[in-house]
């Protein structure tokens, strides 16, 4: 470890609640509101069921509306703060775990890359900090853009990224800048990168949360292509064999494990990034997008052996993808003991 002590914990590490941001009429939900609010609901509910879930509310009328459709739900709190958008996975605070403390990292948001208005969304960990909703948590500032589903982290030093999302942020930066900066702030000792993979109608420019993630026990759960028809199978059959490449720490190989590929859903001739590596770890569960399509179960299988004994729940996440994301995009876990 990093002199710090400070280290960004693995998601299956014991969490004290999660993050969520309701979506409302001034929010890119707009248009299909109804729909993606029966999503949100049963997001927040899984949740709920397994540890507190925080819901940030624009105003007094969101609130309002939430609490309607989600009726009596324990372990369920709100906090009203303004934001553009929803995906708090990008916009909420990366939380450092030390000894006594905690850090929560207020990394610069620029929507992607500058491809959508974030102002209110760059402001939403000051925020939350100023609401005292932490305890014995520093919140840090980090001029440098970085979005929480651009990182995994295995909780014991390795990160894992992809050139492309980062590369895009800041091209005026090489590999090896990138990653001393990275080690520094997150606390790890080293940066896995991956060159190959991308999904069509995916606005991140290749978020690792989409594509690879870290499992116990060096295992790594990657989102395959078994179609050669399809323009994704290159792709990603070429991120496999570098995830085959990959080394533990230790110096030994991961433990792979393939996702299924959905078949391709559109809406008015766009392809949707449909990946099942999105999904949400919680305490002694793990929450997986379904998307209507026969790979829902084997998903749920692949992803239930990569997590053994945590119970599985299919959160049905075809609305979301009209937006480009999906479950694990929403929502921003906060490690044990963090929250007041």
């Amino acid at each position: 470890m990093t002199p710090t002590n400070f280290r960004l914990p693995a998601e299956w590490e014991r969490q004290a609640g999660v993050l969520l941001a309701w979506p409302h009429a001034e929010t890119d939900w707009a248009d299909r509101l109804a729909d993606v609010e029966a999503t949100f609901a049963a997001l927040a509910r899984a949740i709920a069921a397994h540890e507190p879930v925080l819901i940030c509310v624009g105003d007094t009328h969101a609130r309002a509306r939430a609490q309607a459709l989600l009726g009596e739900i324990p372990n369920c709190r709100f906090i009203e703060i303004e934001y553009d958008d929803t995906w708090l996975r990008d916009s909420g605070p990366i939380t450092l775990r030390g000894p006594d403390a905690y850090r929560l990292l207020d990394f610069r948001f620029t929507g992607w890359g500058g491809k959508f208005a974030a102002s209110r969304d760059d402001r939403l960990v000051d925020g939350l900090a100023a609401r005292e909703l932490f305890r014995n948590a520093d919140h840090r500032r980090v001029d440098w853009a970085l979005e929480g589903g651009a990182i995994e982290s295995d909780g014991a030093g390795t990160l894992l990224t992809t050139w492309r999302c980062l590369h895009q942020r800041h091209p005026e930066q090489s590999r090896e800048q990138m990653t001393r900066l990275l080690c520094d702030k997150l606390g790890a000792d080293r940066v896995l990168w991956l060159e190959r993979g991308y999904l069509q109608g995916d606005d991140t420019d290749a978020h690792i949360d989409t594509l690879a993630r870290f499992a116990p026990d060096d295992v790594i759960v990657f989102q395959a292509c078994d179609d050669p028809a399809d323009p994704h199978y290159d792709e990603l059959t070429a991120m496999r064999d570098e995830l085959t490449a990959l080394r533990t720490a230790g110096g030994q190989p991961y433990r792979l494990l393939g996702l299924p590929w959905a078949r391709p859903i559109f809406d008015d001739g766009r392809r949707l990034a449909a990946s099942y590596a999105n999904y949400l770890i919680v305490n002694d569960a793990v929450l997986i997008p379904a998307y209507g399509d026969p790979a829902d179960a084997e998903a749920e299988r692949a992803i239930a052996a990569a997590h053994p004994g945590r119970e599985v729940i299919a959160v049905p996440c075809r609305p979301l993808i009209w937006q480009n994301g999906s479950l694990h995009c929403l929502t921003m876990q906060l490690p044990e003991g963090v929250l007041k």
